[in-house]
This record gives structure tokens, C-alpha cells and sequence, in this order.
């Protein structure tokens, strides 16, 4: 006998801006709460001391996850000149002290170096998996953690706001890339040594902050007896980049059961297929002799 799945099968994205001290996986599980939801994923660890956009998918939206995961992304942070932290944010332990302090100019002149494509050592409390077990957790029972350096890419890095002991910076890096590492390496160039003291991610693909809605904002529509559904976007909306292809209702029909198709006048490629009233159905990849092969089918 099949097992009943709990849960109401709630289909989108909320664009959730994480409060500090709200983890990512309590993020997910106040949503999966809220909407009494089957299934429910975020798409990018944000840390416990950062707060803004955390991209949260329900149900088959889930499957698209990815998108938002491998986008670009954008954060505000202050540095806090002059300390090291084991975890290189406020929440560590002060390993490396040092007086000097930079001036704006020197900021300036060396921020050009973390531009482009760069190495960098993931902090050693971090979620990164060092045989199959979390290098935070092995930092946090004492062992010393060596991370692997790995290439990244910082697309934009300038100073916003400065003064004798912080400087406020704006980036926009590739996937995989650590502000708290990135802030390390500044102050360590600058020779003063350097942590994140605040981290405000403010993009995350399609997502900003600017559209995102607070924990505080769902629970008050709630008390309201609103319905916070209202508040759920197109479980599309983090392919608005990919070209679309509008299907027939027997193409749709044929999709929903695998059969495979000829599209000879659509070029090679990525298509994101939707019925004639515009409801995503399927991921397909076009190869060169035209043949539309399913990637994701979506039952929504």
C-alpha cells in the first residue's frame, strides 16, 4: 500500500529574506511550517550571523534548485580591521591581532587583486565535506582542519563606506565563493588581518532583496488570516534566461509521457517548454539533428 505523503503539494518560490541568527535549514523548516508544504529546499546556505536572500523552493520547484545555486550573487559586508577569527566572522575566537590599520587609498589600490578569477581557502568552519563529515564539525571538536584552496571568480569588489577601524564592501562573485575567506585575504594584504562583522547577501540569481519578504511580514499575514501563498512566485522564474518554447496540447500531452520529439527548426540547446497558457511542463535539451529529449518533466 502506498505510503501517503504529508503535507499539501505547494508548488513555487518564496523570495525569503533570512533574519540573523535564523540558520538556512530553520529557514526551510519555518517555511515547510507556514505552508504545511510536502517538500521544501533553499537554494544557497546563507550563515548563521548573515541575513537576506535565502531563495526557498517548494515542491516542484525543488528540482530547479540548481539555478539558484550555480547564479551569480551579491553581498554587502563590513570588515573589522586589526583581528583574525578562527572563523573568520564575529562569532569566532581572535587569533591574529595586529595594530596597524589601513587607509582608504591602500584599501583601494589592492581590492583589484580579488577581482576576476582567483584561489581561495574555504574557512575552516564551513559546510564543506571533508569525508563525508562537515569541516565545522570537525573544527568544532578540535581537529585541525586543512581546506583545499579552489578557484573561484569575483566578478565586482569596490569600497562603499570606510573608516579607521571597518570598511563596508560590495561584491558580486561566481558560486562556491566565501566573503568570510574573501575578507581574510583583504586584511591579510593589507597586513592588519581582517573578519566579517556584518554579511548581507542582496542578490541571489533572479532574487533581490529589495522583493524579498521577512519572517516578521509572513507572520503578520498569517495573523491577519491571510494566505501567505500569495506571496509564492512561478516555479519558473529562475529560467527567465532560458528560451521558451510554447507546446501544443498533444506536444504537451506526448512531454507528460516521455514520448521523445522532432523540432527540426529549433536550434541546439536548453528550452524551457510551457503550455499555450504559459505553465512551465518541461526542461528539454535540442540536440544538432532537431530531437527534443526530456531533461525535467513537471507535475504541477
Amino acid at each position: 500500500m502506498a505510503r501517503c505523503k504529508r503535507g499539501n503539494p505547494i508548488h513555487g518560490w518564496i523570495n525569503f529574506n533570512k533574519p540573523v541568527g535564523m540558520t538556512s535549514t530553520e529557514a526551510v523548516t519555518y517555511v515547510k511550517r507556514l505552508f504545511n508544504a510536502q517538500k521544501v529546499g533553499h537554494g544557497g546556505t546563507l550563515d548563521l550571523l548573515a541575513d537576506g536572500v535565502l531563495p526557498i523552493a517548494l515542491g516542484e520547484a525543488t528540482k530547479l534548485m540548481g539555478y539558484s545555486l550555480d547564479a551569480v550573487k551579491a553581498y554587502r559586508f563590513t570588515v573589522q580591521f586589526g583581528s583574525q577569527t578562527n572563523t573568520d566572522d564575529a562569532e569566532g575566537e581572535v587569533v591574529k591581532v595586529s595594530k596597524n590599520r589601513p587607509t582608504h587609498k591602500q584599501l583601494d589600490e589592492i581590492l583589484h587583486a580579488f577581482v576576476g578569477k582567483i584561489e581561495q581557502i574555504p574557512p575552516a568552519f564551513s559546510a564543506i565535506k571533508i569525508n563525508g563529515k562537515p569541516a565545522y564539525v570537525r573544527a568544532r571538536s578540535g581537529e585541525d582542519v586543512k581546506m583545499k584552496s579552489r578557484e573561484v571568480e569575483v566578478f565586482d569588489l569596490k569600497c562603499v563606506d570606510f573608516s579607521v577601524e571597518t570598511a563596508v564592501l560590495e561584491a558580486i562573485v561566481s558560486k562556491g565563493t566565501y566573503v568570510r575567506s574573501l575578507a581574510r585575504d583583504i586584511g591579510e594584504k593589507l597586513g592588519c588581518y581582517g573578519y566579517v562583522i556584518s554579511l548581507k547577501r542582496v542578490k541571489a540569481a533572479c532574487f533581490e532583496l529589495e522583493n524579498s519578504i521577512s519572517k516578521e511580514t509572513l507572520d503578520k499575514m498569517v495573523e491577519k488570516g491571510e494566505s501567505p501563498r500569495t506571496c509564492l512566485l512561478d516555479i519558473g522564474i529562475v529560467l527567465n534566461g532560458i528560451l521558451e518554447y510554447v507546446a501544443s496540447p498533444q506536444e504537451v500531452w506526448q512531454l507528460k509521457h516521455g514520448m521523445q520529439m522532432q523540432r527540426i527548426h529549433l536550434k541546439a540547446g536548453l528550452r524551457k517548454v510551457v503550455t499555450q497558457k504559459g505553465k512551465l511542463i518541461s526542461m528539454v535539451e535540442i540536440d544538432e539533428k532537431g530531437t527534443l529529449k526530456i531533461k525535467r518533466n513537471f507535475n504541477c
